[in-house]
């Protein structure tokens, strides 16, 4: 069943002379743990704490078709582990996923445990072209001295890696921009995509992203009324958002929104930064940072 403004989608990729969509934050996971997110998101869990409808609650195949009818031409398959020893059965069920889904950005992770710099290590050489790390679920510190390699071998690969490191929607132990400001300073090169604008603190994170050339920004769920309505973007901050246009990209959390995919597109449209700031954010950014 389509949501409302879905029929809106294709005239505003191609309104702006785009061929599609590239989104780099979309959810694609075993069944069973997706079906444990959702459980979460339908009791409204304390990371929630407010009604959260699942707009895209598809069978894997038609949440496919659905994110291709939208015109999306290339998007990932965002897994994460909250305890050890699950990294490496993410990452198997994630390479045979992407083997079969061939517009799938092959998607791995990993966890602060024994072993994970090998895993890891593994993954970039079978071809996986982008890093999911959820400090807030797996509740670490990105610091671990058990990760210093894996971020070294990502940053030798100037691999991407999705963080979602902001204390929305409920701060953690190790969320917040200084741990992974601790982090950049120990390791500068690193490619970092922090998901949400780094949701709420946008400012430690846009300053950040002005002081790391490798940082980058995804939109997922910024800007949206669900999400100004608890974590409002400072409008003071915009004329940033301008000036680092070409390190912001375009996610969306499918199929885990509580709303239309058009929203969060019609939420970028709605900061009136142009047409040329909308048709990197959504297309030309991750195209250039994947060679799509």
């Amino acid at each position: 069943m389509a949501v409302d403004g879905d029929e809106r989608i294709e005239a505003f990729w191609r309104g702006l002379g785009l061929p599609g969509l590239i989104d780099v934050h979309t959810h694609f996971m075993p069944e069973r743990v997706l079906a444990k997110v959702w459980a979460y998101f339908d009791a409204a869990g304390p990371l929630v704490g407010r009604a959260w409808p699942i707009a895209y609650r598809h069978e894997e195949d038609e949440r496919l078709a659905v994110l291709r009818g939208f015109g999306v031409r290339a998007f990932t398959s965002m897994v994460y582990p909250h305890k050890p020893g699950m990294a490496q059965w993410l990452n198997s069920w994630a390479a045979d996923f992407a083997a079969r889904t061939p517009d799938c950005l092959r998607t791995a992770t990993f966890f602060p445990e024994a072993g994970a710099e090998e895993y890891v290590r593994a993954e970039l050489s079978d071809g996986a072209r982008v890093f999911k790390a959820h400090v807030q679920v797996g509740a670490y510190d990105p610091g671990d001295a058990r990760l210093d390699g894996v971020w070294g071998a990502l940053a030798e690969a100037g691999m991407p890696v999705v963080v979602h490191c902001g204390s929305g929607p409920a701060p953690g132990k190790h969320t917040g921009p200084e741990p992974i400001g601790r982090l950049l300073a120990r390791h500068p090169r690193l490619r970092l995509v922090v998901a949400h604008m780094g949701m709420p603190e946008y400012t430690d994170f846009l300053d950040l992203a002005e002081r790391y050339e490798g940082v980058l920004l995804d939109t997922t769920m910024a800007f949206t009324d669900f999400a100004e309505r608890a974590a409002p973007f400072p409008r003071t901050e915009r004329g940033r958002l301008a000036d680092l246009g070409d390190r912001i990209l375009f996610g969306s959390d499918f199929p885990n929104i509580p709303y239309g995919y058009a929203h969060a597109l019609e939420a970028l449209a709605r900061l009136e930064l142009g047409d040329d700031w909308l048709r990197g954010v959504c297309y030309g950014n991750a195209g250039r940072l994947f060679g799509i």
